[in-house]
């Protein structure tokens, strides 16, 4: 029970984060393009590499807290469904061609940020 409700907290935290940065981002740049959502899926899959690799490196932390930090936390910030959801708006208005370079920026760069991660997290922490 205690592992539901530290996913559960986690998920609440992470989720108001991505609203913030994703509504900061959306004032800040405007336009169509769904460019905060693709900031928190990249910096999502940059601090899941480093957590990841800190906590393996590390150690001794509970279930409990490794499962706050990445199922909770970051599964709440980062946004696949609403990723889903803003790609095909795109399409839907025509602009298809916005939406292909919407995913592939998205994968590309929140892979190259999760290895990212893994290798700074492995530099800091050696």
């Amino acid at each position: 029970m205690k592992l539901v409700l530290a996913i559960a907290l986690g998920g609440g935290l992470g989720a108001v984060c991505r609203h913030l940065l994703n509504g900061w981002v959306s004032r800040l740049v405007g336009g169509d393009f769904p460019w905060g959502i693709l900031l928190v899926n990249v910096t999502g899959s940059l601090l899941m590499g480093v957590l990841v690799e800190a906590l393996a490196m590390r150690g001794a932390v509970s279930g409990e807290l490794r499962a706050f930090l990445t199922v909770g936390i970051l599964g709440g910030f980062t946004t696949f469904s609403s990723f889903s959801l803003d790609a095909w708006a795109l399409i839907e208005r025509g602009q298809t061609l916005a939406a292909l370079a919407y995913v592939a920026l998205s994968v590309g760069l929140a892979l190259a940020a999760l290895v990212a991660g893994l290798y700074l997290a492995r530099l800091v922490l050696a």
